[in-house]
């Protein structure tokens, strides 16, 4: 497994106190006031305006962001981050129209700009992520909000934090992403 390497600062465009880390971490505040600034040295990450990785998430692989915060619209500094596994294998997901596995199913192996336009399904409200590892968003075309599905159920997007967020399109995270 490759391993991530990803540097926090305190300030914009890499100044002030640094932070490096090659793992995954829930609560920032005890390596760095705050972050206003990181550079992805390998690997890719999600990271999550609120402790515990809940909040808003934005995906990162290598890179500068040296003012992410104005790039991603947020008012909060990255507060937890997770290292997502390089993936190998082949992509299996199978999205659901409503909670709990209801209505509409279908199986999913690669990229898809939008559910309306390739399944006539306005939404996805549950999935079930057999293989690889997923960036879903909020609007078709890859846009607004995203967030990240690893291997598992996800039965209820509402109960996990996601309020009444609605799918529209996805996207694989490829082994040439890291």
């Amino acid at each position: 497994m490759t391993m991530g390497k990803i540097i926090f600062y305190e300030e914009k465009n890499f100044q002030g106190r640094s932070y490096e880390c090659m793992g995954d971490c829930a609560d920032m505040h005890s390596y760095l006031k705050h972050c206003h600034s990181c550079r992805v040295e390998s690997g890719c990450f999600m990271v999550y305006d609120q402790t515990n990785y809940m909040g808003n998430q934005y995906f990162m692989r290598r890179g500068e962001y040296g003012d992410y915060m104005n790039m991603f619209g947020w008012n909060n500094s990255i507060r937890s981050w997770r290292m997502i596994p390089m993936w190998r294998g082949s992509y299996r997901m199978r999205i659901y129209e409503r909670e709990n596995y209801g209505g509409q199913m279908y199986d999913c192996m690669d990229d898809c700009e939008s559910f309306m336009d390739r399944y006539h399904m306005s939404h996805c409200m549950s999935c079930h992520v057999m293989d690889g590892h997923w960036l879903m968003y909020e609007h078709p075309h890859y846009r607004g909000r995203m967030w990240y599905f690893g291997p598992g159920e996800y039965r209820n997007f509402s109960s996990m934090g996601y309020g009444n967020m609605r799918f529209m399109s996805m996207r694989r995270i490829m082994h040439s992403f890291y």
